[in-house]
Order: structure tokens, then sequence, then C-alpha cells
């Protein structure tokens, strides 16, 4: 018997407590509703934005100059240093070209070491005037021109080894390998990205600021610099949902407004030791805020006509009047921040608001009362009312 009386009161007192939310409140016969006055407190709030992954570093990888793939060096996803050999052309053509043109260096190396020998000779023909003006000029010559030769010949032998580099293509910096578009055997050229080589040991997450929301930084923090270093670190929330292990530090913020979008391009840093981020990817970064001096209300007590939020204040004569307010976009599914219609000082009703009218007079109690008569009423009813209660809630 003692059982089933407390599952009845528990069921009543259940019934009561939903009812005293926005949707109503139980009749206590007379016209007592909780009101609180309006206090500060400290709150933790957050703002969530859409956000791209990239590395530190992302390479697109074309080859200099055109010929067949002989050589794949590498597998998608290895880590590879700068200065790696990743493909190989074919280079045999160059090969030859390098051999002929170094045939013509030494040809012209010969022919320079002949004319030195004929202008040292003639110097001192000269010196013995056995020669004149003319035959030492004309040895001088012939020696400058067999230098000039030469030297044209070893610039076209370094250009033609040069080329014969572009066959071994080369990571230009420390990475990680992407994808492989292109098969040993392809005919590839200058417009071909073999691969893209990412240096991932950092990641930069890009994501937007509306313009209203930068503007609001840089004037509470006196610029735009000052703003950025006094963001708090950021977290990264991946694409299954999950939160990466690692908090991230804003570093870059663009100083150009996105005319399409009306916002502000901002790179938060990411340490990658585990290489668990992945350039290319995406997920949402999230900007904790702190304010030690918020207006925080139950959304309970809030009613929502045409996008616009009101609540029911009591005013000193002990009458309701129904007060639009405004607040902050985000919060946590409970409560309000009150940006604006609420002050320090202020009451408000935090129950029973669908069986308000504006003007209307109550008689103000404090929440903890009126709980207790929710509990009151609750073990003064009988089965056969709760019942009824239930069937009419």
């Amino acid at each position: 018997m003692k059982k089933n009386r407390f599952l009845m009161f528990a069921a009543a007192a259940v019934m009561f407590a939903s009812c005293g939310g926005g949707g109503g409140r139980p009749t206590f016969g007379d016209n007592e509703y909780p009101v609180v006055t309006v206090g500060t407190s400290s709150t933790q709030m957050q703002s969530t934005y859409p956000a791209t992954i990239k590395g530190v570093q992302d390479v697109q990888i074309s080859p200099k100059v055109q010929g067949f793939i002989t050589q794949i060096n590498v597998k998608e996803g290895q880590t590879v240093g700068a200065g790696q050999v990743l493909f190989v052309l074919d280079n045999a053509t160059y090969q030859a070209q390098v051999r002929q043109i170094q045939a013509s260096v030494n040809t012209a190396q010969a022919a320079c070491n002949t004319a030195k020998l004929s202008y040292e000779n003639a110097q001192k023909l000269f010196e013995n005037k056995v020669i004149g003006d003319f035959e030492l000029q004309s040895a001088t010559n012939q020696y400058e021109s067999a230098k000039a030769s030469l030297a044209q010949a070893q610039a076209s032998l370094a250009a033609a080894k040069e080329t014969l580099s572009f066959c071994y293509v080369k990571s230009p910096a420390a990475g990680v390998v992407g994808t492989l578009p292109f098969k040993k055997g392809a005919l590839v050229n200058t417009a071909s990205v073999l691969t893209t080589v990412s240096n991932n040991s950092q990641m930069e997450v890009y994501f937007s600021l509306t313009e209203k929301d930068a503007l609001a930084m840089a004037q509470a923090e006196g610029g735009q610099k000052a703003a950025m270093g006094a963001m708090p670190n950021v977290q990264l929330q991946l694409a299954d949902g999950s939160i990466y292990a690692h908090e991230g530090k804003v570093t870059k913020m663009s100083g150009v407004i996105d005319p399409a979008t009306g916002s502000i391009q901002v790179i938060a840093l990411f340490p990658n030791a585990e290489r668990i981020l992945k350039s290319g990817g995406s997920g949402s970064i999230i900007i904790p805020k702190s304010n030690s001096d918020a207006i925080v209300i139950p959304q309970r007590c809030v009613s929502e006509v045409q996008n616009k939020k009101f609540v029911y204040t009591l005013g000193k004569d002990n009458k309701v009047k129904y007060t639009e307010i405004q607040v902050d976009p985000q919060t946590d599914g409970t409560n309000y921040i009150v940006t604006d219609g609420l002050k320090v000082g202020d009451k408000y009703v935090t129950n029973g608001i669908t069986k308000l009218n504006d003007g209307m007079e109550i008689v103000p109690i404090t929440p903890e009362r009126y709980q207790q008569k929710i509990q009151e009423q609750a073990k003064a009813m009988s089965a056969g009312d709760i019942v009824d209660a239930m069937k009419n809630k």
C-alpha cells in the first residue's frame, strides 16, 4: 500500500513539474507564480565554424620536361625527405645530348690548349723581336676566341646536365606523398601533376569569421593583431564528431573581407605528430567564450513569437509585462544568455508563462515555495485525481 501511494505521489510530482515549465502550472487555487531576480553569473559558451584542413606546405610535383615514366620510387602516404627522388623519366635522349656536348667540350678544350701554346710562343718571339705587333695580336685573338668557344661548350654541357637532372623528379620539401594518378610507362609533361607532397607535421585549419564578429573582436582588443593574441586556444571537431586531442592556436587572419561571403579567413595551427589530420579534410573549429558577468535565464522562461523572444517581467505593482529580450545565438540547449532587454535587479516569472497575459496582476512567490506547493498538492491528490489530471494534461 505504501509503495502504491509512493508511486502515485511520484507520478503527481512529475506531472506537476512538467506542468510547471513553459507549458503551464499546477492549480493552487490562487494567483501565485514563481519569480526570480536577475543576477549575473559566469558562463562558458562556444562558437562553431566549418573548417578545412590543409598541410602547412602542400607542394604539387610536376616534371620540368616531357617524357615517359620509367620508375616510381614512392607509394601513396609515404613520408619523404627534401631532395628524395620520387619519379624517373625516360632520359636516354638527354643522356645522349650530354655525351655529345661533352665531346664538344673536349674538342673546344683541345683547341683552347693549342691556342694557348701559340699565344705563349708568340709572346716569346715578340720579346725577342722576331715577330711584330700584328702577329702577336693575331695569336692573342685566336686564344681568346678558343677560350670563348670552350666557355660556350661548357655552358651547353651544364644546361644539358641540368635538363638530364629534370628526368629525376625530386621532392622539394619533406612531407607525405599524396595520390599517384600516373603509372609507370605514362607519358607526362610540364602540365602533369604527378603527386602532391604535404608537410603535415603541423596542419593549418582554415575557417571564416563574419565581418561583424571580426570587427567586434578588433574593437574590443584594440586591433586585429591584439585580437588574435587574445583569442583562446581553439578545438577541432573532426568529421566523425570526435574532438581532436590537441588544441590549436590562431596564427593568421586575413586583412581582406571576401565580398562574396562577407567573411574574413582565419587560420589556426594544430600539431599533428600522430599524423591523424590529413590535408584536404574537413571539420569544425570550436572557439570557447567565457563571460563572468552574464545574465543567464532558463529557456523555459522564454516564449518565442515570430523569431522574437519574450519574458514576463514583474513591476512594482505586481503586474507582469510582456518584455522582448535579445539573446546570444549560441546556447547550451537549456539556457539563454541575455544581451538586451533585462538588467540586474529586474524580476521575471519562471513558470506558468502560458497562462499569463500582459498587465496581469499576480502574487509572486519564490521558486522554492513554488516547488513546495507542488509537493503539497501532489500529496493531497487521490489516485483518481492523478489519473484525471494526466488525462486532461
